[in-house]
């Protein structure tokens, strides 16, 4: 698993998520932006580009090494400053109550103790600040939930870490968020896969 770990699915998944439809989602985030942005789950970097003069700064955080050399190749194209950390969200080094806005974009799935990631995330947002996120997660319909609990087990050691199950607007609203222009509904493809929350959060 570790080539497989290692080379091949960094790459699949920087192809999933360059999808036009997909893009499109990711956009739509990144726009809401403001301030200065921590971007959790930076991955290859298809964010960056995104960042508009609302934004002052970007600090993008991922615990790949190998995402993250991918995300160091598309700073260039940044139109705004960015710095990029290797290392988890669960323990975030930045400081209490320093950045304006935090962004996930199918990355709540894949960090092992989410809860813990999200209280580290209001930790370091200020007062008035934003959670913006796009994820995927747990079904509401029944028979589309059995199979993601079913599937997860496997899935997750061959999607980096990806749990289909996880109840993601009751997660963040859970860790003391209060949700703010929310949606939620099925995308294109398998609806074990499909099933998406996105929005905005404030600590």
């Amino acid at each position: 698993m570790a080539f497989y770990d290692r080379v091949v699915f960094p790459r699949l998944m920087h192809w999933t998520l360059s999808r036009r439809d997909v893009a499109e989602y990711r956009k739509w985030v990144v726009s809401c932006a403001e301030g200065r942005v921590l971007e959790v789950g930076v991955g290859s970097g298809l964010n960056l580009p995104l960042y508009g003069e609302a934004v002052s700064e970007v600090v993008g955080i991922d615990p790949h090494e190998t995402l993250n050399r991918m995300a160091e190749q598309r700073i260039g194209d940044a139109r705004v400053p960015v710095t990029l950390f290797r290392g988890s969200a669960e323990e975030l080094s930045q400081e209490d109550a320093s950045f304006d806005t935090a962004v996930m974009t199918w990355t709540l799935c894949s960090i092992p103790d989410g809860r813990r990631a999200l209280d580290e995330i209001r930790r370091v947002l200020k007062p008035g600040g934003q959670l913006l996120y796009f994820e995927h997660g747990q079904a509401p319909d029944a028979g589309v939930a059995r199979w993601q609990d079913r599937i997860t087990p496997a899935w997750k050691h061959f999607a980096g870490g990806c749990h289909l199950n996880r109840p993601i607007n009751r997660m963040i609203q859970e860790r003391g968020f209060t949700l703010m222009d929310t949606e939620s509904g099925y995308l294109a493809g398998p609806r074990f896969l499909a099933y998406c929350s996105w929005g905005r959060a404030s600590p």
